[in-house]
């Protein structure tokens, strides 16, 4: 006889009542991201790894190169590579998508309901932080963390400079609004 985990018995009876509840969209983004839920695992033993977008790389070789940056259409194209790689930025408010109270409380279920499969799926890996370490995991996710940041720092850098040339968004921050006229 197999025993599962209590936490395991809790996410089999919790998890198709809260499908059933959230109806058919939740139950859509569950099977959208039940495979990157449930390949935690290979991520952790490193077999399965992310790629980091090349705009990141460049950002972390040198997040303050200034060439060819000298107009705001290329410092604009430059930001929106960057957000893409990174999602919108924290001035930027976020697209409406006029969504009800009820789809809101859909999509909060699906992620809950994708943490409890990520959570149990490597909840059975012993000494978890341990086999990250040794097969390399912890130290590819450690790079990955530092070229999101280094992103980051040159998005902030192109905006400073875009608000130096008097450049408007998305060149320079969502709330900047350039005075006079600006370059192009």
């Amino acid at each position: 006889m197999i025993r599962h985990s209590p936490r395991v018995r809790q996410l089999a009876f919790a998890l198709p009542a809260l499908l059933i509840l959230a109806g058919c969209s939740a139950a859509g983004q569950v099977r959208e991201g039940f495979a990157d839920a449930a390949t935690q695992p290979l991520v952790d033993l490193n077999v399965r790894r992310d790629q980091i977008p090349t705009v990141l790389l460049q950002a972390q070789a040198n997040p303050y190169d200034g060439r060819n940056l000298n107009r705001c259409s290329t410092i604009a194209a430059e930001v929106r590579r960057l957000d893409d790689a990174l999602g919108l930025d924290r001035d930027e408010p976020p697209a409406p998508n006029g969504s009800t109270l009820n789809e809101r409380m859909q999509d909060e279920i699906a992620e809950a309901a994708l943490r409890a499969i990520r959570d149990a799926t490597t909840d059975f890996i012993p000494y978890r932080s341990w086999i990250r370490a040794l097969t390399g995991a912890q130290a590819r996710s450690k790079q990955v963390q530092d070229a999101v940041e280094a992103g980051r720092l040159r998005r902030a850098f192109l905006k400073g400079l875009g608000m130096k040339q008097n450049c408007a968004p998305p060149a320079s921050p969502g709330w900047y609004r350039p005075t006079g006229r600006s370059q192009r």
